[in-house]
C-alpha cells in the first residue's frame, strides 16, 4: 500500500497552496472586509496624527479659492476684447493683494502701530474702571481680574506679535504658517485640475465622475462663501472707521481694521470688536461711549439684514449654532487657524453629505421604479 497516496505534493512550478492561502470563500470575504475596516481605522488614526498639518493644507485650499474667485470676477468684469489668460488674471489678483498690503504698511502703518501700542493700556484702564463700578454695585466678585483679562485680549488682538496659530505645535511660527498657506494656495490655484485628477485616481472608477461633480460644487460654494466674507469684512471695517472718525473717537483706524478682520469670524468676531470699540469710546467720555454703542448696533444691523442675507442666498446656508459649535471645537484643537477655517470646513462637509444623500435618494427612486441604476451623478 502506498502511504503517499492522497498527499498533494503540488507541482514544482510555484502554483502550490501556501500557508497564507484561504480556500474557503466565506472566510476570504470576511478577511477582505476586516482588511478594509482595519485600513479605514489606520487612515483615521493617521488623519488624527496629521490633523495639524492637514489644517494648513486646507488653509492653502481656502486661499486658493479666494484667488480663483478674484480671477473669475476679473474675467467677468473685463470686456471680451480685453480678455486675459487665466494665469495673467491670477498674477493681477496677487499683485493687487500685495499692493494693498504695501499701502496699508506705508500709509496707515505708523498710525495703526501707534494706536495698537497704546490700546492695551487704554483697555486696562477702562476695564479697571468698569470692574470697580461693577464691584461697588455687587455685580462682579472681588476675585475676578477683569483688567488682566482685558489686557490679554487687547495684546492678542492688537499687538500683532503673537503666534498666528498653534496648529503645528510650536514647530512653525505664525509667519511660517502663513507663508506655507500662501505657497500652497498659489500651487493649488495654478493647476487645480492636476490635484483634482490626482485625488480622483485614488478613488474607485465608478465614483470618479461623482467626485469631480462634488469637487466643483465645493469649489463654487467655497468661492461664494469667501466672497461674502470679504464683502462683510470690507463693509464693516470701512463703516466703522468712517463713523468713528466723524465723531473723533480715538483709534478709529485701528478699530476699523480690527472690526474688518474679526468680521471673518462669524458669531465670535463681532462681540469682540464691539467690546473693544465701546471700551475705547468710553475712554473719551460718556457721549463717545454711547456713540460707539450706536455705531456697533448700526453696523451689525445693516450687515445682518442686508449684506449677510444677500450673500447667504448664493452660498452654503449654514446654521449659526452649527458654525459656532465647529468654531469652539476647532479653536480648542488648532487655535486661531482652526477658528478661522471652521466655517469653510463645515460648508465643505455639508456639501459632501448633501450630494451623498441626493445620490442615495436617486438610487432608491430608480430601484423602486424597476429601472437599473444609471451610475454616478453628473
Amino acid at each position: 500500500m502506498d502511504h503517499t497516496a492522497g498527499v498533494q505534493t503540488g507541482p514544482a512550478d510555484g502554483r502550490a497552496s501556501g500557508p497564507t492561502d484561504i480556500r474557503d470563500g466565506l472566510i476570504r470575504t470576511e478577511a477582505k472586509r476586516a482588511s478594509v475596516w482595519l485600513g479605514m481605522a489606520a487612515l483615521m488614526a493617521l488623519a488624527v496624527y496629521l490633523a495639524q498639518p492637514l489644517m494648513v493644507i486646507f488653509g492653502g485650499i481656502v486661499f486658493a479659492a479666494m484667488i480663483d474667485g478674484g480671477q473669475r470676477l476679473l474675467a467677468r468684469a473685463l470686456p471680451r476684447r480685453l480678455a486675459l489668460p487665466r494665469g495673467l488674471r491670477i498674477a493681477l489678483v496677487l499683485l493687487a493683494a500685495v499692493a494693498f498690503l504695501v499701502w496699508l504698511v506705508l500709509f496707515a502703518g505708523n498710525q495703526i502701530a501707534a494706536q495698537a501700542a497704546a490700546m492695551p493700556q487704554l483697555i486696562t484702564t477702562e476695564a479697571q474702571r468698569l470692574g470697580d463700578l461693577a464691584r461697588r454695585h455687587g455685580i462682579l466678585a472681588q476675585s475676578v481680574d477683569l483688567p488682566g483679562v482685558a489686557t490679554k485680549l487687547a495684546e492678542e488682538l492688537a499687538g500683532g506679535v503673537g503666534p498666528l496659530t498653534r496648529a503645528l505645535g510650536g514647530l512653525f511660527g505664525g509667519v511660517t504658517t502663513a507663508f506655507l498657506i500662501v505657497v500652497l494656495g498659489i500651487y493649488f490655484v495654478l493647476e487645480p485640475d492636476l490635484y483634482q485628477r490626482g485625488l480622483a485616481w485614488l478613488l474607485p472608477t465608478q465614483t470618479r465622475q461623482d467626485w469631480h461633480g462634488t469637487a466643483h460644487a465645493m469649489g463654487r460654494a467655497l468661492r461664494r462663501l469667501l466672497f461674502g466674507r470679504l464683502i462683510g469684512m470690507a463693509s464693516e471695517g470701512l463703516a466703522t472707521w468712517l463713523l468713528l472718525s466723524l465723531w473723533g473717537v480715538p483709534m478709529a483706524a485701528l478699530l476699523g481694521l480690527l472690526t474688518g478682520l474679526l468680521a471673518f469670524l462669524p458669531n465670535i468676531g463681532a462681540p469682540i470688536s464691539g467690546g473693544l470699540m465701546i471700551l475705547v469710546g468710553f475712554s473719551a467720555g460718556v457721549h463717545s461711549g454711547a456713540y460707539c454703542i450706536v455705531v456697533y448696533a448700526l453696523v451689525q444691523i445693516v450687515d445682518g439684514n442686508i449684506v449677510v442675507p444677500m450673500v447667504a442666498k448664493k452660498t452654503a446656508d449654514l446654521a449659526p449654532a452649527l458654525v459656532l459649535g465647529a468654531q469652539l471645537i476647532f479653536g480648542v484643537l488648532f487655535g486661531l487657524l482652526g477658528l478661522i477655517l471652521a466655517d469653510p470646513l463645515v460648508a465643505m462637509v455639508k456639501i459632501a453629505l448633501q450630494r451623498q444623500a441626493s445620490r442615495n435618494d436617486s438610487d432608491r427612486r430608480e430601484h423602486a421604479a424597476g429601472t437599473p441604476v444609471s451610475g454616478p451623478m453628473p
